[in-house]
């Protein structure tokens, strides 16, 4: 990066309506009129970034466009009195890299309040080896913990568990001492998972058998990365009382289930939204993952790409390709 010049990836679109995605030099008058300028040191591919810069769905919605919906670096200039330069904050959600330009930049000018400081002791590469995927998994954790689910009440179940969500919610439950049972379609990720802490492992396909209104009861709790017919298998698998947190559509948007679960079992369904989460959720969850996920195990779940290698990635992740957590390092 330049004095004058920075690189970007740069999402445009052709007269057919096809996604073109190129890394560009830009300049700072490229970009947004925001209040605080950030120096990019890493951001994150996540399944939503995977979907924008391939053009699949309709994630992007303005154009030209920068993805990637998190960043983690130090503030530059800041007409805002909330942050100084020098700063090290981290950035996940609020439309950006959908809406707003994002990550996939080593520049960048963002809003004060989409921006949460770094916690004590987390480096910029950390953060975002826990990103938007790893941020949504705490929220479920503490879904979890507020519908009553604790550890001495039986299994709790993670879908999509070799997932970016899937593989920190593993780790994060795990070490507060859950029993945790993984599903996953791939066996080459049995033994990252019980590296992670999963005891036990199941098969994508045997949860994706149609299930009846209930079924005998399994779970205790479960984070649900997939939606769709996995979805409704765990609810009809719910212990009286459990409660799901449901993160993703992965496996479909369609809910095919019943009322009986949650009436004759007493479950709870809560949704988990990590692009509009309030501010002061936002800095508890990620005083909790400074906190309760060690570097270590952090360390485990990172794949490293430069800028240019993140369109390949992106296709990678839409194809169930990878594993964990892909981390884009910007400084090059």
């Amino acid at each position: 990066m330049s004095n004058d010049t920075f690189k970007a990836l740069l999402l445009e679109q052709n007269a057919e309506g096809k996604t073109l995605a190129n890394i560009k030099q830009l300049t700072q008058s490229d970009l947004p009129d925001e209040e605080v300028l950030v120096a990019v040191d890493y951001s994150s591919l996540n399944y939503k970034d995977g979907l924008a810069v391939t053009g699949t769905g309709k994630v992007v919605l303005s154009w030209p466009l920068v993805p990637g919906i998190d960043l983690a670096g130090r503030v530059v200039e800041s007409r805002s009195d909330a942050f100084k330069p020098g700063d090290a904050v981290v950035l996940t959600g609020w439309g950006v890299g959908e809406r707003f330009w994002g990550g996939y930049a080593q520049l960048q000018r963002v809003k004060p309040e989409w921006l949460v400081p770094l916690p004590d002791g987390m480096t910029a590469r950390q953060a975002m080896a826990i990103g938007t995927a790893g941020f949504t998994a705490m929220l479920c954790v503490m879904a979890l913990e507020a519908g009553g689910v604790t550890p001495d009440q039986g299994p709790v179940v993670v879908t999509g568990a070799a997932g970016g969500v899937g593989s920190v919610a593993v780790a994060l439950l795990a070490r507060a001492g859950y029993q945790v049972t993984a599903v996953t379609g791939r066996e080459s990720t049995h033994a990252y998972l019980r590296e992670l802490g999963a005891s036990e492992i199941i098969s994508r396909d045997e949860m994706q058998q149609p299930s009846r209104p209930l079924e005998k009861q399994r779970w205790a709790g479960a984070v649900d990365t997939v939606g769709g017919p996995i979805l409704a298998r765990v609810l009809a698998e719910a212990h009286y009382g459990a409660t799901i947190a449901a993160c993703g559509l992965a496996g479909g948007y369609q809910l095919p289930t019943s009322v009986m679960p949650f009436i004759l079992r007493n479950v709870r369904l809560q949704g988990v939204d990590s692009v509009m989460c309030p501010l002061a959720q936002r800095q508890v969850a990620w005083q909790r993952l400074g906190r309760d996920l060690p570097a270590q195990v952090l360390e485990g779940m990172i794949e490293e790409v430069v800028l240019e290698g993140v369109p390949e990635k992106a296709a990678q992740i839409l194809k169930g390709q990878v594993q964990g957590r892909v981390v884009v390092n910007l400084q090059d």
